[in-house]
């Protein structure tokens, strides 16, 4: 694996299921971890206490849809740090439903964590990782962006949009040894999947060629593979994580 000793890696959706995988990865390759999160303090702090990380895991709440404080985090990370080599665009939400009864609330929410967010972070990560003329921006994206399922046109919409993101900032941000890349995992064995029901497990787990879901230590090795100097020569594309999806 590539060593990543020195590198400071900026997680949203840090704490819990892919987004901890993320965040142990890199620290098991020696960088220096940024995480967010946005509510759960309770998963920050068992991440926090899981294991003497030599100070090189430190963690943020911020509501990454909120310029403000996105701003006032990246104003911090900067003061701390001057710079940074990586981020990764995790977080993200789902509010279900049909388009006919779906709320405004719950169509703005998901636009507003998914993509706003997504948008807000790469913008701030941009500017310090200009100063140094290199960085790795990463959005874990979905295959709902393409495939689209019954009840999630928001998520669908948000995941789309950061596809349509990348590929525009991977052409604005390569002239400065900066990759902008998606990584889109398919069904993933994380919290996500525990609110459905056996019929449901059953009937995607059908749907997936490799007929099982994927760990999110796998999804990992696939951002890790991006923010490496292999991928230098990698930016504007979707990496699939769906066993064949």
């Amino acid at each position: 694996m590539d060593d990543f000793s020195g590198q400071i890696a900026v997680v949203t959706g840090a704490t819990r299921g892919i987004g901890r995988a993320i965040s142990e990865a890199f620290l098991n390759q020696g960088a220096r971890v940024v995480g967010i999160y946005q509510h759960n303090e309770l998963a920050a702090r068992e991440f926090l206490e899981s294991k003497d990380w030599d100070d090189r895991l430190t963690l943020h709440r911020c509501d990454v849809s909120k310029p403000e404080v996105v701003a006032e985090l990246f104003s911090e990370i900067e003061s701390t740090f001057d710079t940074i080599d990586i981020l990764v665009n995790n977080a993200g939400i789902r509010r279900d439903g049909v388009v006919a009864m779906m709320t405004n609330d719950d169509w703005q929410e998901v636009i507003d964590v998914n993509l706003t967010g997504s948008f807000l972070m790469a913008r701030h990560a941009l500017l310090l990782m200009l100063k140094q003329k290199y960085g790795r921006i990463i959005m874990i994206t979905s295959p709902m962006a393409y495939l689209g399922f019954p009840g999630q046109a928001n998520y669908s919409a948000s995941k789309a949009g950061q596809i349509g993101m990348v590929r525009s900032l991977a052409r604005e941000a390569a002239k400065r040894k900066i990759t902008v890349n998606c990584i889109s995992p398919g069904f993933i064995e994380t919290e996500l999947l525990a609110d459905l029901s056996d019929d449901q497990l059953k009937a995607y787990k059908k749907m997936v060629p490799m007929n099982r879901f994927g760990r999110p230590e796998e999804v990992a090795d696939a951002v890790l593979f991006l923010a490496s100097n292999r991928a230098s020569y990698i930016t504007g594309t979707v990496l699939d994580v769906h066993g064949g999806l």
